[in-house]
Order: C-alpha cells, then sequence, then structure tokens
C-alpha cells in the first residue's frame, strides 16, 4: 500500500496547493479592487477640487503667475490647510479670504490643499 499512500498525499498536496491557488487569486482581486477605489477616489477628488478651484480663480491665478495676489497653486498641502485655517480662525486678516476660508469645510479644505498640491508639480509658482 506504499503506492496507494503516495497518491492519498500527492491529491493531498495538490489540494492544499489549490487552496494556495485561490488565496492568491482573491488576494489579488481584492488588492485591484483597493486600487481601483483608491484611483476613483482620487478622481473625484480632483473633480471636486476642479470645481472648489475655479472659485478661488476668481482672484486667484491658476497658472502659477502672481500678479498682486498669491499663487496659490504649488503650495505643499500643509501650508494650504495651515493659511486657510489661520484665515478661518481670524488669526491672519483679510475679510474677503476669512469669508472664502468660513464657506469652506475643513473637508473641502482638504480637497483643495491636495488640489493645488498636484497642479504645482505641473505649473511652477512664479
Amino acid at each position: 500500500m506504499p503506492g496507494g499512500s503516495t497518491a492519498i498525499l500527492a491529491t493531498a498536496g495538490h489540494r492544499q496547493s489549490a487552496l494556495s491557488f485561490h488565496q492568491i487569486i482573491a488576494l489579488s482581486m481584492a488588492a485591484s479592487l483597493v486600487v481601483s477605489f483608491a484611483k476613483r477616489g482620487f478622481a473625484a477628488d480632483n473633480d471636486q477640487g476642479a470645481q472648489l478651484a475655479a472659485t478661488c480663480a476668481a482672484c486667484h491665478r491658476l497658472d502659477g503667475h502672481d500678479r498682486g495676489i498669491p499663487s496659490i497653486v504649488g503650495l505643499s498641502e500643509e501650508e494650504f490647510v495651515t493659511v486657510m485655517r489661520a484665515f478661518k480662525s481670524g488669526e491672519r486678516s483679510g475679510p474677503i479670504m476669512r469669508t472664502m476660508a468660513r464657506s469652506l469645510s475643513n473637508e473641502e479644505i482638504a480637497i483643495l490643499a491636495r488640489y493645488f498640491a498636484a497642479r504645482g508639480k505641473d505649473t511652477q509658482r512664479r
């Protein structure tokens, strides 16, 4: 019966390999879903960032040029959030910017920060 037990062990070993293969496939599919949702989230943030930035563009140039009103394109996320929080709290003066900052939620400020930081990679501040 040694031959018979080898066949059983090989079958059991094959099942174990098949389970590992299925686990790898399942993990790959899960990872693909995570990446897909992350890309969608980034695209949604980028779209919402563009919509919010249109309001900013009424005063701030979005091409990186500074013509009296500072460019906000290319600011780091941290710098943008810090400045907006300062306007929002009144720590930094500027009635128009205070009104604008107060009209934005913290989430919207974060979306704008990511949007302007990402655009800064394409456009140099001048």
